[in-house]
């Protein structure tokens, strides 16, 4: 899963950024609603979490654009107004979600991953190949009933080749969806990081290299 965090405060982006990723997810940062919304008119978003008080351009209008342009993408705004108009106003924008602040993180990643499993198209809750079973919601991973210690990118790779369904994914759909925009387009890091999930995940193999495409299970 892929999330954007647009929030003007440094600290509180980091600290949400920081947490999300040791969830597995790959997140990117957007410290105005401008850039907010140039970042996710270039990356598929699953879910933005979109503070309401943003400079440049303000998070209402941040939300009303998404929701016309890319309404398969979820949106937990998040505000310090706790009234019950407010969260009726934004949820009337679009928002698919709304925090007030201050809140506890737990409950945030909660509702990012709740909504990260309704964006897009419809996946299974728990993915299956063979003997390997993948729990996005638990974090968990199993082949043949053992779990899997898998690092978070080697988990977002092998979900996005188990939710594939036998489809070949590219190295540039695995970075889009499994590393932030930092990654160096160029690197060989998702050719690395399949070799370490090839010999965790054992014999028989299961993920296939399709020359001059990608891979596929």
């Amino acid at each position: 899963m892929r999330v954007l965090v647009a929030e003007d405060h440094g600290r509180v982006a980091e600290a949400i950024a920081r947490g999300l990723r040791r969830d597995g997810i790959a997140v990117d940062i957007a410290e105005d609603g401008e850039a907010a919304l140039y970042k996710a008119r270039v990356h598929p978003y699953d879910v933005v979490v979109l503070d309401r008080d943003l400079p440049k351009l303000h998070g209402d209008e941040v939300c009303r654009t998404l929701n016309a342009e890319q309404p398969e993408t979820k949106i937990l705004m998040l505000t310090a107004a706790s009234s019950l108009d407010e969260m009726v106003d934004g949820l009337a924008l679009g928002a698919d979600d709304y925090l007030t602040k201050p809140f506890r993180f737990a409950e945030l990643a909660a509702r990012v991953a709740a909504l990260g499993r309704r964006s897009g198209r419809v996946r299974p809750t728990v993915l299956e190949h063979g003997d390997i079973t993948l729990d996005p919601a638990r974090h968990e991973a199993t082949r043949r009933g053992e779990p899997l210690d898998l690092s978070p990118k080697e988990f977002g790779v092998l979900q996005e080749l188990m939710a594939a369904d036998g489809q070949v994914v590219t190295a540039e759909q695995l970075l889009e969806r499994v590393w932030d925009e930092n990654v160096d387009p160029f690197t060989n890091t998702v050719r690395m990081v399949l070799v370490t999930l090839r010999r965790k995940l054992g014999d028989p193999a299961v993920i296939e290299t399709v020359r001059g495409a990608g891979y596929r299970m």
